[in-house]
């Protein structure tokens, strides 16, 4: 089925009239702020509007700057960032900011191989970077965009395997004017319009040449691969207490899942399930552990986790970070780590 070509021009009319009041947007024939834009688009990596836009506002209100965030420690970041998950996302985005003022004078480069070189930035955060704060003819190419793209070409080519497909489809709709409008106007479309379920067709400034619609098959698409079911791993956890009731803590390394987040001490994950002796050698002091009722569940990306927690007492305290409840909140924590605390406050508080 072949239909009239997607006019840009409509959909920027469309965006003057619709777009999104969002924190990090800069008003319109205001000039962008390239920190708020990259800001914005590290935070929305995965990630929803409604989650980012405070931590947004709490972050630009303590940093105001690239050279500001630059200068903060490692650990302040961290913590602001607590809830947000993703910390990988965090890490990359205290060493982005360095290396910005270290490389570059405190200016984000204005193209796509500058911005990409940079820690944490994609093909994706680099175009849209590019095209929002500079204008630069890119296609940033996110889940809304794709589905966007999917639907008007009608590309039924399963995901993950039709994205190059899909970004070569959204590059040629690029204007070679108001690319960074464009780029907004699209996000802002599968946002609002193009949604993946019940989509508001009747609202759409493109649903004219859209073939999904045209043909009664918008819902179908993109279409998407069975997901694998995620494995499920296993641990145990050290809650270790002295006297005046600090925990003991300890520092994740910074590479990895979870890097660099300060958390409970336990066994590494696995799939097979942890026998006594084995689980004690990776103890924190030798002490008498008892076994707390109950099992804290957490789902990652690409795997599940279950861990049991353990409880014991030390009157000569080993080396580490240690913190009594009331300070937990000095700490950054991620979600996992909550958990722990929350399970084992709860079934200690009722012993």
């Amino acid at each position: 089925m072949s239909l009239s070509r997607p006019d840009p021009t409509a959909l920027l009319a469309w965006y003057d009239r619709h777009r999104r009041d969002l924190p990090w947007r800069a008003a319109p024939g205001a000039r962008p702020d390239p920190y708020r834009v990259w800001l914005s688009e590290i935070m929305l990596q995965q990630t929803t509007v409604v989650t980012v836009a405070p931590y947004f506002d709490r972050f630009v209100a303590r940093w105001p700057s690239v050279s500001a965030l630059a200068a903060a420690a490692l650990d302040e970041v961290l913590h602001q960032w607590q809830g947000l998950g993703y910390y990988a996302r965090a890490r990359n985005l205290h060493a982005c900011a360095k290396a910005v003022v270290e490389r570059h004078g405190g200016r984000f480069p204005d193209d796509v191989a500058g911005l990409r070189a940079l820690p944490g930035i994609g093909d994706y955060t680099a175009a849209a970077i590019a095209a929002i704060a500079f204008d630069r003819r890119e296609a940033a190419v996110d889940g809304n965009v794709e589905r966007v793209v999917a639907r008007l070409f009608a590309v039924r080519e399963a995901m993950p395997a039709a994205k190059p497909r899909l970004r070569a489809l959204a590059r040629e709709l690029v204007p070679p004017r108001r690319a960074g409008d464009f780029a907004q106007a699209m996000m802002d479309l599968g946002a609002t319009i193009c949604t993946p379920r019940k989509p508001r067709c009747v609202l759409c400034p493109w649903r004219d040449p859209c073939i999904a619609r045209a043909g009664g098959f918008v819902e179908d698409l993109p279409a998407r691969s069975e997901k694998p079911e995620r494995p499920l791993r296993q641990g145990v956890v050290f809650w270790l207490t002295r006297p005046d009731g600090a925990v003991l803590l300890r520092r994740r390394e910074e590479k990895g899942l979870l890097g660099g987040m300060i958390e409970v001490p336990s066994t590494p994950w696995r799939e097979a399930e942890w026998g006594d002796a084995e689980a004690l050698t990776h103890a924190p002091a030798k002490v008498s552990w008892k076994r707390l009722p109950g099992t804290v569940h957490h789902g990652f990306t690409h795997f599940l986790l279950d861990l049991t927690i353990w409880a014991g007492t030390t009157a000569s305290p080993p080396d580490g970070i240690w913190a009594r409840p009331d300070q937990f909140k000095d700490y950054a924590f991620p979600t996992l780590t909550k958990k722990v605390v929350r399970h084992a406050l709860s079934v200690l508080g009722d012993s």
